[in-house]
């Protein structure tokens, strides 16, 4: 065993699979074996691997400028190049971005922004932020508070207190909908309680509300139509920022430019990363809007200084692979191919909607899940992750690589370059893992 703490891994079960190269939407391991890589490795790699326009623009920056730094006043071609392109295609006015690795610091810089601007305006009490149960923001302290997986919480005496997170239901109908309640029942319902949370906490006190216009980590969650843009008219009337954590929904991957459009909102806040630069190179985005940038501009030069940033914000070869990346996906029109591959992807998937173990099939775009239940009839879900876990095992012996997420929820979501046969393949290679899995859980009298 190697010298390596791995990250979201059981640390007494690590290097069971060694992948060595990539090509297209495969992957292959140190055995030769390959696998289709059915969840763009952590859901990121938009363009596959081995994508020599982009080898090629990564080349190219390195040999022109390996690094640069930002701190105090410099700056590069490439990072305003960059910023400049974002702010076109994103709908927060005057889009002010700052760069960083990975999502967690986007969410994390953030959390840091937000109570910079609010000491700005004199209204220093309003901290809060509201997160969703079973959002996913990250695994920085902060980033982790606002996470709602108590997997992430575990043992890691996170300060969510201290930060003022405050937690709203998950906006789940299979699993939260009580009784017979419609999805507008339902919806209804959620808003009240966030009404009144609001209302108890005093919207003078609260700054935003984050969430993932589609939850990836915490089961691949759709909320129901109208949900969102109803959370936005409620932030609104409250003056509270609506944020986007469009770090896993970006860029094309629910078959819009970013998953925002696709549910309806526009945002205030917004949070990129993963297909940003297709994972070629690490780099994410917390994006401000220019009302609240000039607040903190302002402040910073009463203090003299912003005191917040990273050695690699805005590197320069990660912003060569994130404008190539942008690049291929506007010349190559891959939002609206991934829309229309989506279209055959989540079609395939509901063929297994009456399947014995499957509870729920869900997803938008190239992104979707299937749930995996104890009981078909009621949709109790299984007491722990035992036939989660054994699923994802047998997705690999078949030659697939998926992901299970928040227990028993097997989540697909293919590079924007797949192809019609290879979703075929991708869902073909599930099917015989399904029925591995079904035979397993009967066995261990797991299935009621």
């Amino acid at each position: 065993m190697s010298s390596i703490i791995y990250p979201v891994t059981n640390l007494a079960a690590v290097e069971q699979l060694n992948i060595v190269s990539g090509k297209g939407v495969y992957v292959y391991d140190d055995a030769g074996n390959q696998y289709l890589e059915g969840l763009s490795g952590l859901w990121c790699s938009a363009l596959g691997y081995g994508n020599e326009e982009l080898i090629a623009a990564i080349n190219s920056q390195l040999k022109t400028l390996s690094y640069s730094h930002l701190f105090g006043g410099r700056t590069h071609p490439v990072v305003m190049e960059l910023a400049d392109k974002l702010a076109t295609m994103l709908p927060v006015p005057d889009a002010r971005i700052f760069f960083s690795n990975s999502g967690s610091e986007a969410n994390d810089s953030h959390i840091k922004m937000l109570r910079y601007y609010s000491n700005a305006i004199g209204k220093p009490q309003k901290k809060k932020i509201i997160a969703l149960d079973r959002g996913y923001h990250g695994v920085t302290v902060a980033s982790a508070s606002l996470t709602g997986l108590p997997v992430m919480h575990s043992h890691f005496d996170l300060p969510v207190e201290a930060l003022g997170i405050l937690r709203a239901d998950c906006p789940h109908y299979f699993r939260g909908k009580v009784g017979d309640e419609s999805e507008d029942e339902f919806v209804s319902r959620l808003l009240k309680s966030l009404e009144k949370l609001i209302f108890e906490e005093g919207a003078e006190t609260i700054a935003a509300f984050i969430a993932e216009p589609l939850m990836g980590a915490g089961g691949v969650i759709v909320p129901p139509e109208g949900y969102l843009p109803k959370v936005q008219a409620l932030m609104k009337e409250h003056d509270i920022f609506l944020w986007a954590d469009e770090v896993i929904c970006g860029f094309g991957r629910t078959g819009n430019d970013f998953g925002s459009t696709t549910m309806g909102i526009n945002p205030d806040l917004m949070s990129l990363a993963k297909q940003l630069s297709s994972a070629y190179v690490p780099i994410s985005a917390a994006v401000v809007p220019g009302e609240m940038y000039e607040s903190m501009a302002q402040q910073s030069a009463n203090v003299g200084m912003f005191g917040h940033g990273y050695t690699y914000t805005g590197h320069p070869v990660a912003c060569a692979a994130a404008l190539k990346a942008l690049e291929i996906y506007e010349r190559d029109d891959l939002f609206a191919r991934a829309a229309k591959m989506g279209v055959h992807m989540q079609s395939r998937l509901q063929e297994y909607a009456g399947h014995e173990l499957v509870g729920e099939v869900r997803g938008k775009g190239l992104i979707g899940a299937i749930e995996l239940v104890a009981n078909k009839e009621t949709g109790q879900a299984f007491s722990d992750g035992q036939v989660g876990a054994f699923a994802q095992r047998a997705c690999q012996d078949a030659g697939l690589l998926l992901r299970v997420v928040s227990g028993s929820c097997v989540a697909f979501c293919p590079p924007l370059i797949i192809e019609e046969n290879q979703i075929d393949e991708m869902v073909e290679k599930f099917g015989t893992a399904l029925a591995a899995t079904l035979e397993y859980a009967k066995k261990e009298n797991l299935v009621q």
